[in-house]
């Protein structure tokens, strides 16, 4: 069961990036594209002076009051195994406490819409969500449209995976990395309700790195991260 929802996840995003990227180039070809954002810099190697990403993280989280949280090694091919196996690596409460962060973005967005400066109406969005759900961005669709009280047309919302490239500049994390905690854009953080209705509330997400991954306590995630909750999933 569990190589078969993970075999799921990879053909699900797989094929959400290949209709972003067609639309992404679709829209290359227009006069004046804001598809591609303003050019952000990488990390650098300052994070290993002080520690590394651990570190800087972990700092980050204590600053905001965060004290439930915790970081994890995992090996190099864990994304290769079960959910059940990630589950025992992690020592999570079950396979449904085991979540992702993918950056999406709005290709139908405004023209004037380039960033992230406005929350309610950003160019890119941070969605977190079960490995064990299927995601609904219709649902997310119907929240922005909701949330900008109907002055934006619905039409003017179309949510994608984002090209990994674009990701990493926003995030400044790579592919299977990416978390909410010190990222290098303030990207608006979506988290689906299923997550906050989790039973015990503690779930494992990305942790900066691919091998590292952050455990945290869904009340204080919230009270720091603050991102809309949604429903925007439904059970695999």
């Amino acid at each position: 069961m569990g190589e078969s929802l993970a075999e799921l996840e990879r053909t699900q995003t797989q094929i959400l990036e290949r209709i972003s990227n067609l639309e992404i180039s679709c829209a290359s070809l227009l006069p004046q594209s804001t598809s591609t954002p303003t050019p952000i810099p990488t990390p650098t190697q300052n994070d290993a002076v002080v520690g590394g990403t651990e570190a800087r993280l972990s700092a980050i989280l204590k600053a905001n009051g965060v004290s439930d949280f915790s970081f994890k090694r995992v090996a190099s091919d864990y994304y290769d195994w079960p959910l059940e196996a990630r589950r025992d690596a992690l020592s999570a409460a079950s396979v449904h406490h085991l979540c992702k962060s993918v950056v999406l973005v709005n290709t139908q967005a405004q023209s004037s819409v380039v960033d992230c400066s406005d929350r309610n109406n950003s160019k890119y969005y941070l969605v977190v969500v079960q490995y064990t759900a299927r995601f609904n961005a219709e649902a997310v669709k119907n929240f922005l449209y909701s949330l900008n009280e109907g002055k934006i047309a619905k039409k003017k919302f179309n949510l994608r995976l984002a090209p990994e490239e674009t990701s990493i500049q926003l995030t400044g994390f790579e592919h299977n990395a990416v978390t909410c905690v010190g990222m290098k854009t303030e990207i608006p953080v979506i988290l689906d309700e299923a997550i906050q209705k989790l039973n015990p509330d503690f779930f494992w997400l990305g942790g900066g790195e691919i091998d590292l991954k952050l455990g945290i306590k869904t009340s204080e995630f919230i009270n720091v991260v603050k991102p809309f909750i949604v429903s925007c999933s439904s059970s695999t």
